[in-house]
């Protein structure tokens, strides 16, 4: 048994933590704590209680985690978190899917050169999800809580700085904000300047294998005080750790929000913005996709139909678009839920079925551009995320996909990921190869069946038909 190190995935909904032994990646204990989300005029949390959480769930892990050699923390990447002189937030944190700043992110992207120039300076056309565009939000509709704000952070800068009490972040999550320049490893001093952001109330960008710090003294926290603290990463960029990714695997996962995303050597810049051009958290690239609407967005469905999630049922003709939270992919902020084809033979399980189906869709089409030059079209999908566990979600992946599916045995992958890293800082090895030697891409594959390009053809018809209807 090697030494144990914990492994924490602070995402929008909850604080999960697992302490893993080092050498095999058995997970020893684990714990989980929930948060809260506003579902007023945007999508908000207070950081504080990502605080009381993690430690919640730490406690639930119990002994093993006072024992822990390292931890790294992994978060819910775009999350605009403000802190005042003294450390605390100035407001609840604007988190990823609040698409308020969709009229700053026209702006933005128009004034600072176009969409072909954001792409080639940050890797990303930024949407209305990116870090850059909810400051410039906050200093336009509050200017009183811009002036208070002495720090800007991302969700796992902040957890990471409690812990250590440095202010730092990583190249892989920092790459989502919009203000990091991947071609010179930077912050982009005409980016900062135009939204107004002072470069100093941003943390220091640690190299990968980097360690942020080690654990403080009088924390409250079950872990050993001078426990190495590893960069910590986005979730994104975790997961991809997680499943110790080469270049050209492509991923499907199904969460909250939907990402597809593959490891390249190339450094990635979409000026369509679809793909976003993120780093990884070691020193390569992870080119993403993002929609806002995948499992919550179903769930929902369900729940006005009256039926459980997997109730699906094949056949009909209804297409359903289910953007209820606006939408990133395709770049509709503004849209909002739309069903069509519905006829008196329609039954609500052909329009859970049409939900999924929507859904997976948007997933897909992205699929096309981010595997790139890298892809191996002859692996399987590895699907992943909350979603992956269910059967209506992988049927329909391999319905409209045609492709193998791959759904890896290990469970939390985002917090497997940050262990990953902590093992690494720790061992002095390669994240991504301390993961493979886990083995934690390992699962059942299903074979591929034949397209079903009718219901595809369907689908991007109508959504071709209703693209004036959402920007209207």
């Amino acid at each position: 048994m090697g030494p144990l190190v914990v492994g924490v995935d602070s995402s929008t909904q909850s604080c999960k933590a697992l302490v893993v032994d080092s050498e095999t990646g058995q997970v020893v204990a684990s714990g989980q704590a929930p948060h809260t989300v506003s579902r007023g005029a945007g999508r908000e949390s207070d950081p504080e209680q990502w605080w009381e959480a993690l430690g919640a769930a730490l406690a639930a892990c119990g002994e093993p985690a006072r024992e822990a050699a390292a931890v790294s923390v992994a978060g819910q990447q775009h999350g605009l978190v403000t802190l005042d002189a003294d450390g605390r937030p100035v407001r609840p944190a604007l988190l990823w899917n609040d698409v308020r700043s969709a009229p700053q992110r026209d702006r933005l992207v128009a004034g600072l050169g176009g969409p072909k120039a954001w792409a080639e300076r940050t890797g990303s056309v930024p949407a209305a999800s990116f870090t850059v565009t909810k400051w410039a939000w906050l200093a336009e509709n509050e200017p009183e809580n811009a002036r208070a704000t002495a720090a800007v952070r991302l969700p796992h800068d902040y957890l990471t700085g409690r812990l250590t009490g440095e202010a730092t972040t990583d190249r892989g999550d920092v790459s989502g904000t919009g203000w990091w320049d991947g071609g010179t490893g930077a912050y982009d001093a005409e980016t900062l300047a135009h939204v107004g952001l002072p470069a100093d109330r941003l943390p220091r960008v640690l190299a990968p294998g980097e360690a942020a710090g080690t654990v403080r003294a009088d924390l409250g926290l079950p872990l050993p005080q001078g426990a190495l603290v590893a960069a910590g990463t986005g979730d994104n960029m975790a997961a991809a750790l997680g499943l110790g990714l080469r270049p050209g695997q492509p991923v499907l996962s199904l969460g909250t929000s939907g990402t597809v995303y593959a490891v390249s050597r190339r450094r990635p810049a979409d000026p369509t913005g679809v793909v976003a051009g993120f780093a990884d958290a070691r020193g390569g690239w992870l080119p993403l996709a993002c929609t806002l609407n995948c499992t919550l967005a179903v769930d929902r469905v369900a729940a006005l139909l009256g039926r459980f999630r997997e109730e699906v049922e094949p056949g009909g003709t209804a297409v359903m678009l289910p953007f209820l939270d606006g939408e990133r992919t395709p770049d509709l902020p503004e849209a909002s839920g739309l069903i069509h084809g519905l006829r008196h033979a329609t039954t609500g399980g052909q329009l859970l079925q049409a939900a999924y189906d929507g859904a997976v869709f948007a997933l897909l089409t992205a699929l096309e551009q981010v595997a790139g030059e890298d892809a191996d079209a002859s692996a399987p999908l590895l699907l992943i995320g909350g979603g992956a566990q269910g059967t209506a979600w992988r049927e329909t992946v391999r319905r409209l996909s045609g492709r193998p599916v791959q759904v890896p045995h290990a469970q939390e992958l985002v917090a497997l990921g940050a262990a990953a890293q902590a093992a690494g800082l720790l061992l002095g090895e390669d994240p991504a190869a301390v993961a493979r030697r886990w083995a934690t891409a390992e699962g059942r594959t299903y074979d591929a069946i034949d397209r079903d390009d009718e219901t595809l053809s369907r689908i991007g018809s109508v959504l071709d038909g209703a693209g004036p209807l959402f920007r209207a």
